[in-house]
């Protein structure tokens, strides 16, 4: 097709979406779909995301790093999952008022993370909105027959274990939309970025997905809160954790702020955006574990037990916390 009988669609996607669509399967964005084949052996496993302006991030925040971040949001999902990333589908939904410049730089954060990690554009769709920018992400992973790792599936006396730290990115959305709440904090400049950051570009914990599949019993990502996403993984394996809060793992950000604001516990606990991962394991798997995080760099800690009953109890003092809200929820 000459450029002279292209739409603006057709340059647009020519221009910063087919250069990213490498593999074989996506024929160059060239067709109506794509096609992939699963590893010999294995399941695919199937995740959607998206972010949306205003709900996910901020009108200010990088083009780029909304790329990655509407990517690394569903590959922690399949981390979590145990699965290695196969490809995604982008479906981008862009207003009139969008610059070329924007795109532009869309593009490229998401062309850093398809080469990070391995994880290729396969196709998608480009549409006109009167509303905000949405970028919505399906992603595809692998792994062997059977082995996909569930939320239902923990049991009574597992241990809870969880990826990173926690609720730093709840801190630095704060921190975005008042920067003058690092001065009440009274938190340095490398303490501010480092919070920002975890909000701005997240961490997906896939160097740790397949201990997570040869040793977990169960297993999700920490999107919408600690409390909250346990919470829902109890309810689906009929069971309970007591989680004891002393031990959840904090940056020394959080805890410079948690000094000055100790209330602001429950949003460390429920603001979500952590992308890390929470898991149980049999007390013997533990040490197998370890030893495999030992060479992601990816720091484990554990914060409690799984126990007969139902829901998830965050322990201070011999006391349960209650919470207003214990996950971040759109509705």
């Amino acid at each position: 097709m000459s450029k002279s009988t292209e739409s603006a669609e057709q340059r647009l996607i020519g221009r910063y979406f087919r250069p990213l669509a490498t593999h074989p399967g996506a024929f160059g964005l060239a067709d109506d779909a794509a096609a992939i084949t699963p590893p010999p052996g294995c399941d695919l496993v199937l995740t959607a995301d998206g972010v949306i302006a205003g709900v996910h991030f901020l009108p200010g925040d990088p083009p780029e790093s909304i790329g990655r971040k509407a990517l690394r949001m569903n590959l922690s999902d399949l981390a979590a999952k145990g699965a290695k990333p196969v490809g995604f589908l982008l479906s981008l939904a862009l207003p009139a008022r969008v610059s070329e410049s924007w795109i532009a730089e869309f593009a490229g954060g998401l062309a850093k993370d398809i080469e990070r990690y391995d994880c290729p554009l396969l196709g998608g769709d480009t549409d006109h909105t009167p509303g905000p920018i949405a970028a919505s992400i399906a992603a595809f992973g692998a792994v062997p027959h059977g082995g996909m790792v569930r939320r239902s599936t923990a049991k009574a006396g597992d241990v809870v274990i969880v990826t990173g730290t926690v609720g730093d990115a709840a801190l630095g959305v704060k921190l975005r939309r008042d920067s003058g709440l690092a001065k009440r904090w009274r938190l340095n400049k490398a303490m501010a970025a480092q919070l920002t950051q975890r909000y701005l570009l997240p961490e997906p914990r896939n160097a740790l997905a397949k201990a997570v599949r040869l040793h977990a019993s169960a297993a999700m990502d920490v999107s919408d809160g600690l409390a909250g996403d346990l919470g829902k993984l109890c309810h689906a394996s009929k069971v309970a954790a007591e989680i004891d809060v002393e031990r959840v793992p904090l940056s020394v950000a959080a805890h410079a702020v948690l000094a000055g604001a100790p209330k602001l516990i429950e949003t460390l606990l429920t603001g979500g955006d952590d992308y890390e991962i929470v898991l149980t394991l049999a007390p013997g798997e533990l040490p197998g574990l370890r030893e495999a995080a030992k060479s992601t760099g990816v720091a484990l800690t554990e914060i409690g037990r799984i126990v007969k009953g139902d829901g998830a109890r965050f322990m201070r003092g011999g006391k349960a916390l209650a919470f207003k809200q214990a996950a971040y929820s759109h509705f």
